[in-house]
């Protein structure tokens, strides 16, 4: 996922590594059983086609055969009920094991907007104001400094103070000035690897307060505010999590959010009967795809999901199943709540899915890439649409409008299979024959 300046085209880049009321006019949902979402008997009762929908299946058995992937799952669900939820090909172009539809992909960067939904459940409950600058409760943050000069050679640099100071806000909208490890720009690679900052996959062998402490004393890429920068923001925030609540990040994720939602396949670290469901990842680099032999970004051992780390990234640490990840989208779309479980006021999801930088042309809310009036001519889903992506070709969306999710999961390196989630939006929206009002 990109760390530098984004630009709308490099946003849409991040989005894509890859971000209500369902309308009477098609058929009321039908109730949903306690665990989860319930199953449509045909895809014409949720207003669907399913002659159209088997261009899907032709899209992935096409990319299947051409060896641009070796499989992957996807998930569709409107008004609650799973239209399409479907597993292609291998999980491994070596064993050659068939992919399962309850087979584990490292999600990467869909890490971010479940820390943000911790935060904001945070801030429901009066800890702070979204406004409050970190250094209030990471004192760490206080003395924040904008970098000035960078010498390559050594990685020294000269900063200056910064005019503002980095706020909660900021570190969600990755508008803090902080930037990426491993995938950000030169200069900050090099700074954050002199001082042992790590871009947050798979680093086991460290605590998350522990690095988030020394990234509060190296200098930010511009002032705070000023324009957009893919950070590690949501790693601060992860530790935030643990200084406000008085718990480790990951029992924060576990009793607060993953337990109440029924997300029995998410973690950081897999439990031993999980491990086995991870699906290995792939390198496209060749043109093929063919099993990785190498580690990702920083030195990261891709298996990293399978150890016994204490590292709970923020940004990217999160392995889930789609349909794990379904019932955290669903949560949005009904509004904070999911299967009598309430997380959420509608007033606090109302604000996260309101655009919080409509003057930096990077249309972001509170944990989401937003579909809004300066980008609806780019995609096919409905204004207040929210979406986001994963390094490892994972990507989403959630429609208010349509009451619909839809989502691609890949697990592939490179660019190769990253494709397969915008022409999967366009054929998800071609087989909507009734949509709603």
């Amino acid at each position: 996922m990109p760390a530098y300046s984004l630009t709308r085209s490099a946003a849409l880049f991040a989005l894509t590594l890859a971000c209500p009321g369902f309308s009477s006019a098609t058929q009321a949902p039908a109730p949903r059983p306690a665990d989860g979402f319930a199953p449509v008997s045909r895809p014409e009762d949720a207003g669907f086609s399913a002659e159209r929908l088997a261009r899907i299946d032709a899209m992935m058995n096409d990319a299947i055969a051409k060896e641009q992937i070796p499989g992957g799952v996807v998930f569709i669900s409107r008004g609650g009920r799973v239209v399409l939820h479907k597993a292609y090909g291998v999980r491994d172009a070596e064993s050659r094991a068939p992919m399962q539809r309850d087979d584990i992909f490292r999600i990467a960067s869909q890490s971010k907007a479940i820390t943000s939904l911790a935060v904001m459940m945070l801030w429901e409950e009066g800890h702070f104001q979204l406004n409050d600058a970190i250094s209030r409760y990471l004192p760490e943050f206080a003395r924040a400094n904008v970098l000035k000069t960078f010498n390559a050679a050594d990685s020294t640099y000269t900063a200056e103070r910064a005019t503002r100071a980095v706020t909660i806000r900021h570190l969600l909208t990755h508008t803090s000035g902080i930037d990426y490890a491993a995938i950000g720009s030169e200069e900050f690679k090099a700074i954050y690897a002199k001082a042992g900052v790590p871009s947050g996959i798979g680093n086991d062998k460290h605590t998350i307060g522990e690095k988030m402490r020394v990234l509060g004393g190296l200098p930010l890429k511009h002032q705070p505010g000023e324009r957009v920068t893919y950070s590690l923001g949501l790693d601060v925030l992860g530790y935030f999590v643990e200084v406000i609540s008085g718990m480790p990040f990951d029992r924060f994720l576990r009793t607060r959010i993953f337990d109440p939602l029924g997300m029995k396949d998410t973690w950081f670290y897999l439990p031993e009967d999980r491990a086995g469901r991870l699906v290995p990842l792939h390198d496209g680099e060749s043109g093929k795809a063919v099993p990785l032999r190498k580690d990702v970004f920083d030195g990261v051992n891709p298996n990293y999901p399978t150890l016994k780390g204490t590292y709970f990234s923020g940004g990217a640490g999160l392995s889930s199943t789609a349909e794990d990840y379904a019932r955290f989208l669903q949560l949005f779309l009904n509004k904070g709540e999911f299967n009598g479980v309430r997380l959420l006021s509608p007033k606090t999801v109302e604000l996260i899915m309101t655009e919080q930088t409509p003057k930096l042309d990077f249309e972001i809310g509170l944990a989401f890439g937003l579909e809004t009036a300066a980008n609806d001519y780019q995609a096919p889903r409905s204004l207040g649409s929210f979406t986001w992506g994963g390094a490892f070709a994972t990507s989403y969306w959630a429609d208010p409008k349509e009451q619909l999710i839809g989502q691609i999961y890949t697990n592939m390196i490179n660019p190769l299979a990253r494709s397969l989630g915008g022409r999967f939006e366009v054929l998800t929206y071609a087989a909507l024959v009734k949509p709603g009002s």
